[in-house]
């Protein structure tokens, strides 16, 4: 019974290991596209990964978009957007 126990938990780690991978593979795949490269790459993927992991940080990333917010106002109105959707 433990290894059918612990072989459910090594399946469930590989399975989540593998959506993540495939996160980060199609990121990865949309900076290539882009031709980005350094900390431009390593900032892109980032927020590629973070922006798919939160439906609200997504949401309210758009919304800053329309409002034509950019650095730090920008940074501080998808805080507060986020914290105010939970």
């Amino acid at each position: 019974m433990r290894h059918l126990i612990a072989l459910a938990a090594i399946l469930a780690a590989v399975l989540t290991a593998n959506a993540a991978f495939a996160a980060d593979a199609s990121c990865e795949a949309q900076a290539a596209e882009k031709k980005l490269a350094g900390a431009a790459k390593n900032s892109f993927i980032k927020k590629c990964n973070g922006a798919s992991a939160s439906p609200a940080q997504a949401s309210c990333e758009a919304k800053a978009t329309d409002k034509k917010l950019a650095g730090a106002a920008k940074n501080s109105f998808v805080k507060k957007c986020v914290a105010d959707a939970k």
